[in-house]
């Protein structure tokens, strides 16, 4: 199934209302050297993001998505250009102060789950807390609850292996919430899953967004993430080819055309 996706203003807004800028990049610019061939991933992004938002990234592959995700979650540096997190310049952190940031400030769902598959659902959960030193009857209550709120707490006790794809990907997000991160970075979060366990992940996401106030960013190919976003970016070639309001876009669902269709 295909969407023909219109977007019915010329010229893309901010989110109604006046948020605070949580993430902001400034001519942000990624080079990867391959012997004498140079490809540039990212060529220049220039992009604000606000707090509590919800933002999907859409692009073919290979158009820039994936390292613009690994740029704003700190998990990989630009050549050059600037990220901003909270208005701290994530390049001038030293290795101490960017794995706290990481471990305080994001949560990140990943298309793979990344869990570890000798431990438990519970114990997946909170590994992160481990990480920021939550004494461990702590941190067992908080996962717990984290549990609960995906759907999975009678099922704290199983390993990935006895669990469906989309009762890891909720083990997942139970697991990136453990820090009461300010963002989620998600990267393809449904990419593995079918249609209905996709739709699940998806209201899960929303709800965290909606109710615990956390900025979600979606990397990923799947359009129907487009339904529940604020706002909408497009990569192209290492550029933002456009940015829209979900207000401002119409999805044709079922038909084929429109230059959205990867």
């Amino acid at each position: 199934m295909q969407e023909n996706i219109q977007t019915q203003q010329a010229v893309p807004s901010a989110p109604s209302g006046q948020r605070p800028v949580i993430i902001r990049t400034k001519g942000l610019k990624k080079i990867y050297q391959m012997g004498q061939v140079q490809t540039h991933a990212l060529r220049g992004i220039d992009v604000e993001l606000y707090r509590s938002e919800f933002i999907s990234i859409l692009g073919p592959s290979g158009s820039g998505k994936s390292t613009f995700f690994n740029m704003i979650g700190g998990l990989d540096s630009p050549s050059s250009g600037r990220v901003f997190i909270d208005e701290v310049d994530v390049a001038q952190l030293n290795a101490v102060e960017l794995a706290f940031l990481r471990c305080r400030k994001i949560g990140y769902i990943f298309q793979t789950y990344n869990l570890v598959q000798y431990m438990t659902c519970l114990e997946n959960v909170t590994v992160p807390m481990a990480f920021a030193g939550v004494p461990t009857d702590e941190a067992r209550d908080r996962g717990m609850r984290l549990l609960d709120l995906v759907g999975l707490k009678e099922r704290w006790f199983h390993k990935p292996i006895e669990m469906s794809g989309g009762q890891q990907q909720r083990t997942a997000i139970a697991r990136s919430m453990a820090n009461n991160p300010a963002i989620l970075l998600c990267d393809e979060p449904t990419g593995n899953l079918d249609l209905k366990t996709g739709a699940e992940i998806h209201s899960i996401l929303k709800r965290l967004n909606k109710e615990q106030g956390v900025t979600v960013i979606c990397a990923t190919h799947d359009h129907r993430l487009i339904n529940i976003s604020d706002r909408i970016l497009w990569i192209r070639d290492g550029t933002i080819d456009r940015i829209a309001n979900r207000s401002e876009i119409t999805v044709q669902t079922g038909s084929i055309g429109g230059h959205e269709n990867e």
